[in-house]
């Protein structure tokens, strides 16, 4: 292999495992006007979604008793800070994941997921340098994906990556644009927030989500694509499961997340400097 043909795999490796750490956390998120997902992209043509977003011309806020409820359940779900995450992701031909782990967002978000990539073109491209499965660590400044040796070696034997949300602002032509906030901001109740915006929510009734009781709501969001919510709430007021769906360029997206043990104790450790490879950097080096 070349030079310049190891950067760009190493570079493309690097933008893939941006994309899943992304998706695993922030869900699936809002349309960009040409009908793709909005978020950070890279060489390999990879968009990472953007945090759940309310469409570009939003309905009259949603009043009456469903909104109360439906805030109600926003304030819970934005007050307990943190919980454990078990998520499962599909983004059509590109991209499909499951995700578990435990995130805080009292003070950013924080907080470890274990990816494993289940199927795609993404996963292909992970593959092919021994990953199949990472470690993602968010801090509220940056995130970091753990790779593989087979990747390492390519990078001076260092195993991390290093995201800095500024940075990704950059990237993709300004589709990256405010995805440093949509990282901060990433909590349960964004799928709430979403359902504030729509224009038909309705309560669906009650239903038993993994052996608890809880309240089905669904609505509707627009924008460049429509995107259905579905979330199952508690008696405490607290989301038990998400369901988000729409499309990508490359076909159907859903991902599908359930929450338990609120207030868990979360943290991350920023990975040691020296085993760390920043993101940026491997982007500069793909022109050298």
């Amino acid at each position: 292999m070349t030079g310049t043909t190891a950067r760009r795999t190493v570079v493309s490796v690097a933008v893939s495992a941006a994309l899943a750490c992304a998706t695993a956390c922030t869900g699936s998120g809002g349309s960009d006007d040409s009908g793709g997902t909005t978020g950070p992209s890279g060489p390999t043509g990879s968009t990472a979604p953007s945090a759940s977003a309310a469409p570009s011309s939003p309905p009259p806020a949603l009043t009456g008793a469903s909104a109360d409820a439906l805030r109600a359940v926003e304030r819970a779900t934005g007050r307990a800070g943190s919980a454990r995450v078990e998520s499962t992701t599909v983004m059509g031909r590109e991209l499909s994941l499951e995700a578990a782990g435990a995130l805080g967002w009292d003070d950013g978000l924080t907080g470890t997921l274990t990816i494993t990539y289940t199927g795609g073109t993404t996963a292909e491209t992970m593959r092919r340098l021994g990953t199949t499965a990472m470690e993602a660590r968010y801090l509220p400044d940056a995130y970091y994906a753990r790779m593989g040796d087979e990747f390492a070696e390519r990078v001076g034997g260092r195993h991390w990556i290093k995201y800095v949300y500024e940075d990704l602002e950059d990237l993709g032509g300004g589709a990256g644009a405010g995805f440093a906030d949509q990282m901060r901001n990433t909590t349960p109740n964004q799928a709430v927030k979403l359902l504030l915006s729509a224009g038909d929510v309705r309560r669906v009734g009650a239903e038993t989500t993994r052996g608890r009781r809880t309240t089905h709501w669904s609505g509707t969001v627009g924008g460049a694509t429509e995107q259905t919510v579905d979330i199952w709430v508690d008696d405490r007021n607290l989301l038990v499961k998400k369901v988000e769906r729409g499309r990508t360029k490359t076909g159907e997206l859903t991902q599908t997340a359930y929450y338990s043990d609120y207030g868990v104790p979360v943290s991350a450790a920023r990975p040691p400097a020296a085993d760390t490879a920043d993101f940026k950097e491997l982007l500069a080096s793909q022109g050298s």
